[in-house]
């Protein structure tokens, strides 16, 4: 490596922060400054060494590229959806980078129509080509995307810059015409009133935080709109939608820990809206609608959930009927309402479920004999899919796997039939048969058994000479569950075995596995990826010095720990935008984010035991003076990530 190009060298500049009575000094802070023409010359210079470095991986990267290429359908559409007296789908051309979002007539095509990808249906109408809206644009991202009620109009967002502010425009469908684009430098969520005249959407403040419910009223300038609703605690985000039967708009208000919806009849705009229960502290609760009833799922009785009844009308947890009561080991994640039927999203033993329940008056818990619905896999994902009705008699369900592209299904609610509608495609031929997938078990330092998701060649043995990846997350309770990638085929066809480390901090197991990777135990997410590391090696699957390590964001963050922990696991490591100075970055309450991560991380800045463990594994603070032992690493960052800034891996 005699002849290896020399890294660039940051300036050191005193900097210095005191907090719980220790001074640290910090001589890169001055990286922060992506203004002043020094930084922008650093990351510059990183940039040309990281092209030095990696050059001679040119041809490589070109043929990966193609086969990623040649294996994906560009020109595709989804799965039509009926909803009232269209069906709704989107599609992609080849060479086009956006979706074109259309509909046909259901009066024309009672049954779901047999679309041609590579075919415009005759009868097509188009409600928005994301390719037109973006011309002309560096930058394009679609926020909400509504139709009205009536199916005359639709309102969607636009941001043309990337910092997740949008601009609503509202157009007459039958047409085509603009009718109203004033409301500008919105958040996510927008939701009609029954007619059609008003539209209800949600502002961000300096944090990026969704805080604000405004109404407008369409055809009139924005200056006219009305706050209806502001949150001041800092700590809640909130959610706007509208209810499946499109009765009510949805106002959802939450934390890492606790909850509150509110209501508000889409008949009656200019209304008030109606707290379902009142927050209390670490009780969380989101609500489906479902006619005069509401479906509840909560976590007052137990950490897992359980799912519950009430009545439109309620306004308090104590008209709250318990209808599958919280169970160790059973996760209740969420549930769908229709007409007749439940479907209960959960997961157990690491894997999700959906569980259809019939609707049943007669019983004391409103609900009949249900069913799981199957999956014959070893490690899959289940989920419902796109469900815009709320009369019907078949629901979508979509099912993938390590090996399984993506499959939508349509659910016979009465008889649990499925039937395949969709299946996403893998030019060139592709056998799920020639791969196997697995799940491995590892021992964590504490004896948790912590659950492993595998996918190799057929012809791979777990003989010890297998190059491999592991991938991990282990935040936020998200649960990391296995799914297919075309891309991913790439490393399997050469051999390299991928795994998924389900490590504490995520959602896999439940909600204790999140817990007991959060806050004070969140040595755990890190001790249980380096027992994964070592059993995908101890197995055999791969080969000791041939293990890389992949994770992002607070996946980042664990790729960090784990380096500082234990770098002779791993021969290299990609840290995408990587949380590796949490410490800095939660201990400033005026930067994005910071408060609302209190949650999860805890407060330093208050709480000097806090501090003291987050400055035991935040990876900035524990490099050490001999870097000399870490594997080789590629840190990839944005300069305008709005979640994790791009200092703290230039830092």
């Amino acid at each position: 490596m005699s002849n290896s190009p020399t890294p660039p060298s940051a300036a050191k500049v005193d900097h210095v922060r005191t907090h719980h009575g220790e001074t640290v000094s910090d001589p890169y802070e001055w990286l922060r400054d992506k203004n002043d023409p020094k930084v922008i010359a650093h990351l510059e210079a990183e940039n040309a060494y990281t092209d030095a470095m990696t050059g001679h991986l040119g041809d490589l990267t070109e043929s990966v590229f193609q086969e990623i290429k040649t294996r994906t359908q560009e020109t595709d559409l989804s799965v039509p959806v009926r909803h009232g007296e269209w069906w709704y789908y989107s599609r992609t051309v080849a060479g086009q980078q956006y979706a074109i979002h259309a509909r046909i007539s259901a009066a024309d095509s009672p049954q779901r129509p047999e679309l041609l990808a590579d075919q415009v249906p005759a009868d097509e109408q188009v409600l928005l080509d994301g390719n037109e809206a973006a011309a002309g644009e560096s930058f394009f991202a679609l926020g909400g995307f509504e139709v009205s009620h009536d199916a005359t109009r639709l309102a969607y967002a636009v941001d043309t810059s990337g910092d997740e502010r949008f601009d609503v425009v509202v157009k007459e469908l039958e047409g085509g015409t603009i009718v109203d684009e004033t409301v500008e430098g919105v958040g996510y969520g927008l939701a009609w009133s029954a007619d059609g005249s008003y539209l209800f959407y949600t502002r961000v403040d300096d944090a990026w935080r969704p805080f604000q419910v405004w109404r407008h009223e369409v055809g009139t300038s924005a200056e006219g709109d009305v706050l209806v609703y502001q949150e001041d605690d800092e700590r809640f985000w909130m959610g706007l939608d509208t209810s499946r039967d499109e009765t009510q708009i949805v106002l959802g208000m939450g934390t890492k820990n606790t909850s509150e919806f509110r209501l508000l009849p889409t008949a009656e705009p200019l209304g008030e809206f109606r707290v379902v229960s009142p927050r209390e502290e670490g009780v969380e609760y989101d609500v489906e609608v479902a006619g005069d009833t509401l479906w509840i799922v909560h976590n007052r009785a137990h950490r897992d959930h359980e799912l519950a009844r009430a009545p439109l009308t309620a306004t308090s947890s104590d008209e709250w009927t318990t209808v599958i009561p919280g169970r160790d080991g059973q996760r209740i994640a969420g549930v769908d309402a229709f007409a007749g039927h439940l479907a209960v999203s959960a997961r157990r033993e690491g894997l999700t479920q959906v569980l259809v329940l019939p609707l049943d008056a007669d019983s004391g818990t409103g609900v009949g004999e249900g069913y799981q619905v199957p999956v014959n896999e070893t490690v899959y994902t289940i989920e419902t899919g796109a469900n815009p009705s709320y009369d019907t008699s078949t629901i979508q369900v979509v099912v993938e796997s390590l090996v399984t592209p993506r499959s939508v299904y349509d659910l016979d609610l009465a008889t649990s039939d499925l039937t395949l509608l969709k299946r996403q495609p893998v030019l060139g031929g592709y056998d799920p048969a020639d791969y196997q997938q697995h799940r491995l078990w590892a021992t964590a330092a504490d004896g948790t058994r912590v659950p492993i998701s595998l996918v190799a060649r057929k012809d791979v043995q777990p003989d010890g000479t297998a190059p491999g990846l592991l991938y991990g997350y282990g935040s936020y309770e998200i649960s990391i569950d296995p799914y297919f990638s075309v891309s991913r085929l790439s490393y399997l066809d050469r051999g390299v075995v991928y795994a998924i480390a389900h490590i504490r901090g995520g959602g896999e197991m439940g909600r204790s596995w999140y817990e007991n990777g959060r806050m004070e135990h969140k040595h755990n997410t890190f001790t249980d990826f380096v027992a994964c590391a070592d059993e995908v090696v101890s197995s055999g699957w791969v080969a000791p010095g041939r293990l890389a390590a992949e994770g992002r964001s607070a996946g980042g963050l664990l790729m960090g720990a784990v380096l500082n922990m234990a770098p002779e696991k791993f021969r290299v490591v990609h840290a995408g935008v990587p949380f590796v100075d949490a410490l800095t970055t939660i201990l400033d309450p005026s930067l994005p984010l910071t408060v609302g991560e209190w949650e999860e991380w805890g407060n330093p800045l208050a709480d000097p035991e806090v501090y003291e463990y987050m400055r035991s594994y935040s990876p900035y603070e524990n490099v050490p003076d001999d870097a000399s032992h870490y594997p080789r690493i590629l840190a990839v960052t944005s300069p305008h990530d709005t979640r994790v800034m791009y200092v703290e891996p230039a830092k």
